[in-house]
């Protein structure tokens, strides 16, 4: 499937005379059986829900092959989907917001803010407002635009994962910056809570990335005949805490692939805790007892998002030449569901 989510070309309507802006495109795989275009656009628009997707259609806003169709048109192998608006991609639209950050350092080159849990980077889909940039843009004139025109953003992390990110302030901080994270000689370490025993004290995933055919909103990693496919990816895991059914993990990106280490952990049998898309909010691993259940269920309650966090970050300083590195603490609701589960662990060994 090739996707292109993040374009604003217009294209010009001769029936209605009037220039539209293209939201989304997709090109069906060469294996895509037909299915109703508004179902297959449910599994690639994230936060879109089939009445809206059948309201765009009604009103003329799904296009297959440059035609507009109907909601219950079929999509085949080769087709390319369009959803064209008279209006700009919101994300494109980018309001300034007066939202606090959590700068850890700030000099006329760059800053580094920790990003709270539930803070999308940068508007899409479904998140229009409150992001990371609508601050960024409110607190600082003139960031430099990085190759998708984000202001500013040099690397992403999650809505609901936490931690460091760094941001550039001119040009030649975005372009040096972007370099390193390229060649890899920035480092990122997070801390993440997985499910089940981690055996090994530390080890090396490596396996191509990319998107789940069967949930486009999930990545998984390619195997077998596919192994070739996708985007190389690499994450190198140590034990930091066995804590009975969950262990409290460190992982260093060698890449920086989307969803890579819920994905990684995922492929060993390890998958981030109360993580939703990848399954992780459920019990995966435990006894079958009710109060087991209900444990699980007030951890979950504490730590209402996948239990990851950009803990460390290091990069040589475009300016200076000076490697630079930041710590953060472990967030509150990270740390709270550790404790508990410290307890829970502690007093399952008492009594044995």
């Amino acid at each position: 499937m090739n996707s292109n989510i993040d374009q604003n070309d217009e294209i010009e309507d001769n029936d209605q005379n009037e220039s539209l802006y293209e939201h989304h495109k997709f090109v069906a795989d060469s294996g895509q059986k037909p299915l109703r275009v508004d179902k297959f656009l449910m599994n690639f628009i994230e936060n879109a829900t089939r009445n809206k997707i059948q309201k765009s259609a009604k009103s003329g806003n799904i296009y297959v092959n440059g035609e507009t169709v109907k909601q219950n048109f079929k999509v085949k192998a080769g087709d390319t989907v369009q959803v064209m608006f008279e209006h700009p991609p919101y994300e494109f639209l980018l309001v300034p917001e007066d939202i606090p950050l959590d700068i850890e350092y700030e000099d006329d080159t760059l800053l580094v803010v920790n990003k709270p849990p539930g803070m999308v980077v940068h508007p899409g889909h479904g998140n229009y407002s409150g992001t990371l940039i609508n601050a960024l843009v409110h607190h600082f004139d003139n960031l430099p635009n990085n190759s998708s025109d984000r202001p500013g953003l040099v690397h992403r992390i999650d809505k609901d994962t936490s931690g460091l990110l760094v941001i550039a302030k001119t040009e030649e901080a975005m372009a040096h910056l972007s370099k390193q994270f390229f060649d890899k000689t920035s480092e990122r370490e997070y801390v993440a809570i997985v499910w089940g025993n981690v055996e090994e004290d530390e080890g090396t995933i490596e396996g191509n990335i990319g998107r789940n055919p069967k949930n486009r909103l999930q990545n998984l990693v390619y195997e077998g005949d596919l192994a070739d496919e996708g985007k190389p990816a690499v994450t190198h895991f140590k034990v930091i805490e066995r804590l009975g059914y969950v262990t409290l993990v460190s992982c260093k990106l060698e890449t920086g692939r989307t969803h890579q280490i819920r994905v990684h952990m995922k492929y060993i049998g390890h998958t981030l805790f109360n993580d939703e898309r990848y399954g992780g909010d459920r019990i995966l691993k435990g006894t079958t007892f009710t109060k087991y259940k209900q444990f699980v269920d007030n951890c979950f309650k504490i730590l209402p998002r996948q239990a990851l966090h950009a803990k460390t970050l290091g990069f040589t300083h475009p300016k200076t030449g000076k490697w630079m590195s930041f710590n953060t603490e472990i967030p509150e609701d990270i740390q709270n569901c550790v404790d508990k589960w410290r307890s829970y662990a502690k007093s399952q060994l008492e009594n044995l």
